[in-house]
């Protein structure tokens, strides 16, 4: 399914019914990557899994791109489809999206789940986007990136500018304490112990300025580590923890 939003047409999937859970992929990613994670909707659940402005198969003419605009985006598409409240869970730069989200419009989102999420971006990521740029692949990932990004090679090169621009950027991602303990989300933190780019002490961070938040600690996991063998243990523990807003 597709929306118009200021120019850009969105593409969103929707799976299962019960309670509207937001899903929001990471970098370079696509909403079909968390098919990897949830094969089938949990109970109770409603999927609803965009791909984010510039991914997949949304686009993004305009050619700006911040997480603060991604979570407009995604505020956009809940107006879209009258939902006033739902659960979320978030990798990455949808989880940073959803800091963003949760921070702007906290009546939105009732609870949500932070895979490998960041209040900022330390040097550790700096020097790994530094790296991101298009003549840094080669043509192996270039055709990876084609069965996911499906408007032509120069989407996918946008893409890989933009997450290397990340490196320069210290405005769009730039959560204090303060503005943290602003959100009325319940929030989950999942991270590994081995990420590469945001280390483990960045998730003790927020997990100390968001109130009432809860920390899992992957043992031995990096960047994102939920897919694979771990995945039934997340999904198991993700909707336990959002069962409480299923109930109410």
């Amino acid at each position: 399914m597709d929306f118009e939003l200021d120019g850009a047409t969105l593409h969103y999937e929707r799976r299962g019914d019960g309670r509207p859970l937001l899903l929001l992929h990471g970098g370079t990613g696509v909403a079909d990557d968390w098919k990897h994670v949830f094969p089938e909707p949990p109970a109770g659940f409603e999927l609803i899994a965009p791909d984010l402005r510039g991914h997949g198969r949304s686009g993004n003419p305009k050619g700006a791109f911040t997480i603060g605009q991604i979570a407009d985006d995604v505020l956009a598409l809940l107006e879209h489809l009258s939902i006033g409240r739902c659960d979320a869970i978030g990798m990455s730069l949808g989880a940073k999206a959803l800091l963003h989200a949760a921070s702007k419009r906290p009546e939105v989102i009732g609870a949500m789940v932070l895979v490998s999420g960041a209040a900022y971006f330390p040097e550790s990521a700096r020097r790994i986007m530094a790296q991101m740029s298009p003549d840094a692949y080669d043509d192996e990932q270039l055709d990876a990136m084609r069965e996911k990004h499906v408007l032509g090679d120069e989407q996918i090169f946008a893409l890989w500018r933009q997450m290397h621009a990340f490196k320069d950027s210290y405005t769009d991602l730039n959560f204090t304490p303060p503005l943290l303990a602003r959100i009325k989300a319940r929030t989950l933190i999942v991270h590994g112990d081995r990420d590469p780019l945001y280390p483990l002490s960045m998730a003790v961070e927020l997990y100390e300025s968001i109130p009432d938040a809860q920390l899992w600690v992957v043992p031995g996991g990096g960047h994102v580590p939920v897919f694979g063998s771990i995945g039934p243990e997340f999904v198991r523990l993700a909707t336990e923890f959002l069962a409480p807003a299923v109930e109410r």
